[in-house]
């Protein structure tokens, strides 16, 4: 996210909420050092999704580690976050939660999903997994396909008591 949001000249404006329930993958994330290996793989999703550059302008790489360079931290906040049992953030543009409501049985994505609702900006976007879907959720309401293939929803404009 901060390399789309660096190309597109934004990145500086960002702030990103990185988070997870697990400190030890936030402690991971936080230091932004990953095996040298899946640097090839992580430079052909690079690639396929429109990368303007060089992948490799982005991490040093260093005996068997890649180290991300450190401006693309710099507006990343990294947080323990439960989905289960915290309370959401506000006024976000996009989130992404990819792969996590297939763990949830149906009262926590109802849940889960009613705190991204809470959370985003009218018009902000709800980027999920590939296999999982907010359609049976009481949430579901709240947003339209953006791009239902991609599972992409976009938060709806709230409808104000007074009908409008």
């Amino acid at each position: 996210m901060a390399i789309l949001l660096y190309e597109l000249g934004m990145l500086d404006r960002a702030k990103i909420f990185a988070t997870d329930i697990n400190g030890e993958v936030i402690a991971r994330a936080r230091e932004g050092v990953f095996p040298i290996s899946r640097m090839r793989d992580y430079t052909g999703d690079y690639q396929r999704a429109g990368g303007e550059r060089t992948f490799a302008d982005y991490y040093t790489a260093h005996y068997d580690s890649a180290m991300m360079k450190s401006f693309l931290k710099e507006n990343i906040i990294f947080a323990d976050h439960n989905l289960v049992s915290d309370a959401g953030f506000g006024e976000m543009n996009i989130i992404v939660c990819r792969n996590v409501l297939i763990y949830f049985n149906r009262d926590l994505q109802n849940r889960v999903v009613g705190l991204f609702s809470d959370s985003l900006n009218t018009g902000g976007f709800l980027c999920i997994g590939s296999r999982e879907s907010i359609r049976f959720t009481k949430a579901s309401v709240d947003f339209d396909a953006f791009n239902r293939r991609q599972r992409i929803y976009r938060r709806k404009v709230p409808i104000t008591e007074g009908g409008t």
